[in-house]
This record gives structure tokens, sequence and C-alpha cells, in this order.
């Protein structure tokens, strides 16, 4: 007679074959100090998600393995959300449910919705109760555009006074360094004309360390033209571009030709806290470094080493996409 494991000792074994998984995968990382930290990341943190894109894109294949870790592949079990982004304004879903179970997770990974700028989080609550009002991305409104909001970390003792502009709606620091973050913004650029992103890029450079000095800030902030995507601790990257490739999912047995989901002239840039597939270059971002995306293309970065060389790369992609 086979007897079947309880439920938490398969969750515990699908999440130490995924940390196996990733140590065979990426060797290099697990011999220096990253490696403890990308699983420590795994444990304890909040899993963050982005996409910036050439065109609008579905993100139901990266959502599929994203999703996976609420629960499944990881102990992110606390609420989930996800924004995305068009011209015309942003829907957001967020639930306090598991992602790996959701009813409203699993209507998502089967309706696409196409968006250029996609913003997604599973939490590991450690400030503020399981609950819809603290389940991420948190969104307002700033100069007519929507707002949205992920932050992956514990902010100790952050309690800045707010002056009633942007107040939080739940009891999250990552909330209360939100609202900040925008009181700190309308303050800086006043009534005037609406800044533009390499303007709110030089401001969020001066203003993510003093939030980050009371614990890890890594964050993605979007508005529809921008993502602004701030590692404190841990976040990669990588880029997709013709020709595309097969990739499959490091938390599902799931892949997906590339090739035949997207045009020539398509590309996009893809963030998460821990690398989503296999056999793609995903690459960490700097400590404390802060990136900007725009249409699929990195176009401003705070670190210092190869910043104007990878602008001026970013800026062709950007014109070869116009003319395209």
């Amino acid at each position: 007679m086979r007897i079947a494991a309880p439920a938490s000792l398969q969750s515990f074994m699908r999440i130490k074959a995924g940390h196996v998984y990733l140590k065979r995968l990426f060797p290099q990382l697990f011999r220096r100090s990253f490696g403890a930290r990308l699983l420590h990341c795994w444990n304890t943190m909040c899993q963050l998600f982005a996409l910036s894109s050439s065109a609008p894109t579905a993100v139901t294949f990266s959502f599929a393995g994203f999703s996976a870790r609420g629960g499944n592949t990881g102990e992110h079990v606390d609420g989930w959300g996800i924004a995305f982004h068009d011209a015309s304004g942003c829907r957001v879903f967020i639930d306090d449910r598991r992602a790996s179970d959701s009813p409203l997770a699993e209507f998502l990974r089967h309706n696409p919705i196409r968006s250029r700028t996609v913003l997604a989080h599973i939490r590991k609550a450690t400030q503020g109760p399981v609950h819809l009002s603290n389940s991420h991305p948190f969104v307002r409104e700033w100069k007519g555009q929507h707002w949205t909001f992920c932050h992956n970390g514990d902010l100790k003792e952050f309690r800045p006074r707010l002056n009633g502009d942007y107040e939080p709606v739940g009891s999250t620091d990552s909330e209360r360094a939100f609202c900040w973050l925008l009181q700190q913004l309308r303050a800086r650029f006043g009534g005037g004309a609406r800044p533009g992103w390499w303007q709110i890029a030089e401001a969020l450079a001066e203003l993510a360390p003093r939030v980050a000095e009371h614990g890890v800030f890594n964050f993605l902030l979007g508005n529809g033209e921008a993502l602004f995507a701030h590692c404190s601790t841990d976040l990669t990257w990588m880029s997709r571009q013709h020709p595309f490739s097969e990739v499959r999912l490091i938390d599902q047995d799931l892949s997906i030709n590339l090739g035949e989901a997207n045009r020539n002239g398509d590309h996009m840039l893809l963030v998460a806290t821990a690398p989503l597939t296999h056999g793609e270059p995903w690459v960490r971002f700097a400590r404390d470094e802060l990136k900007v995306l725009v249409d699929g293309a990195q176009v401003w970065s705070s670190s210092g080493t190869g910043r104007t060389a990878a602008m001026s790369s970013d800026q062709e992609n950007l014109d070869a996409a116009v003319t395209g």
C-alpha cells in the first residue's frame, strides 16, 4: 500500500528540491556568500517579479513559475499580487491567499493580459498580519498616473512622519515606505509639470539609501512609462530578444518556445528576486543599484561601472524598436 506524505512534508520536499536545483544551476554563486544570501532570501523574504517590454506581452508563462513560489516551491504563503500597466491605466489584482492555489492566480495563469510593464509580488509576512490590505502591489495616484509599488525586505523602526498626502491603508513597513517616497517626490517636484523618468531616477537614488538605513529595501516601482528597480541585497535581471530560444521554468515542469510567442523586433527585460528559468543569462544587480527600464531596455543605472556604454546601447535598442 502506498502512503502519501503529509502536505507539509511534500511542500518541504519541493522547496528543498528547488534549493538543490539552484545550487546545481549556479555553482559559482554558491561558492561565495551570495549563495547563502540567495537561500536566505528564498526562505525568509518576499519574492519580486517585473517585466518591461517593447510591445504588449503576456506573462502567463513567467507567472506560472513565479506563483509556484507562493506555497509550492517556496514558503511565501501570506498573499500575492500583480499589476499590469498599459496606456489606458493600470489593472491590479491582489489576494491574501497562497499564490500557488489561489483561484484568482489560476485565472491569470490561463487568461493572458498583455502589458508593457508588469510588477508582481509574493508575500512572506514580516510586519503586519495576513490581510488583503497588506498585499502588494500597493497603488496610488500622482500627477495623473497610477503608481504601483512592491517591496522585499524588513524595515526596522521605519516610522516616517507623513503629512497626509499619502497614508497607508494596511500596517506594513512596505506601504509606509511607498507613501513616504511619493510624499518626497511630490514635495520635490511640486505642482509643476510631470517629471521625466530621469528626474525620478535621480530623486530615488537619493531617497532609497535613507530608507535602506532601516533594513533591506529591494523594491519595484512603476508608473506605466518606466519601471524602477532597486536592489538593497538580492535582485536579478535578464534580457530577451531575437533570436528567441526555448526556455524552461525552474519551479514548474513547463517550457515554451519564445520564438513562436514573440516577433523578431520584440525585446524585454525581466527582473526577479531569484532566477525563474534555466538556460538564460540571469545577472545579479549590484548592491544598492537602481535601474530604470523603459519599453524593454535599460535606460539608466546608478551603478558607475559601464553606465555610459549601457545607456548608449539601450538607446540604440529603443531607436531600433521605434524605427522597426
